[in-house]
């Protein structure tokens, strides 16, 4: 799950994102404060929005925020007070991390992607990437699924010309760090870089 939230741009509502499904048709249903977005065809839920989310405990934000425990009880007591059955999960953090490259191979549909195998700590991970500098051994930053890029788009699991990705590696323009290159090419951390610690810019960029 996703939450955001952007007062300034879009207004006092909390954003909860289940699913990146933009060519599904879609309905919504709305009781007091709540709405929830779901699949015409099969009735998955697919979003929450919630309302006047400010009322309920303080907000601060312009994009991707992480909820507290007590915060989340208090949204999904809210859901259960207007008759929703649905249980909303804490998102697993951190979502930006230290990656390193451990193999890698040419994609056998495309001349210009590979396939990875990224350590990001605790796992590996295989992600489907195109970037001109990746090779084994690099350290760099990697988005997990359940993260949303300060662009606003989203990162879930997926497939790329037929094979999982599970993440995206990134370049310092994609995560909005100050004097980034303009050309392709994923961030590339020294060798001192802890893998699985999470990313913060202070440490990580030097630009």
């Amino acid at each position: 799950m996703i939450f955001s939230y952007n007062k300034e741009h879009v207004g006092d509502v909390l954003m909860v994102i289940l699913q990146d499904k933009k060519d599904i048709k879609r309905s919504v249903e709305r009781k007091g404060k709540v709405a929830r977005v779901f699949a015409d065809e099969t009735g998955q839920t697919l979003a929450w929005n919630i309302f006047e989310a400010s009322t309920l405990f303080s907000l601060d934000g312009r994009g991707q925020i992480f909820l507290s425990d007590d915060e989340l009880a208090i949204l999904n007591a809210e859901l259960a007070k207007e008759g929703f059955d649905d249980q909303l999960e804490k998102t697993a953090g951190p979502v930006f991390v230290v990656g390193q490259i451990v193999e890698m191979v040419a994609h056998p549909d495309s001349d210009h992607l590979n396939i990875c195998q990224v350590n990001v700590g605790e796992k590996r991970v295989q992600i489907v990437a195109g970037a001109p500098n990746a090779a084994v051994g690099l350290k760099t930053i990697v988005a997990l699924p359940g993260a949303m890029m300060p662009s606003g788009s989203l990162i879930f699991p997926g497939k790329l010309r037929g094979e999982d990705s599970y993440g995206m590696m990134c370049s310092p323009r994609e995560l909005g760090l100050p004097n980034a290159p303009q050309k392709r090419g994923i961030i590339e951390l020294d060798d001192a870089a802890v893998v699985g610690q999470a990313f913060d810019p202070t440490v990580h960029w030097q630009g």
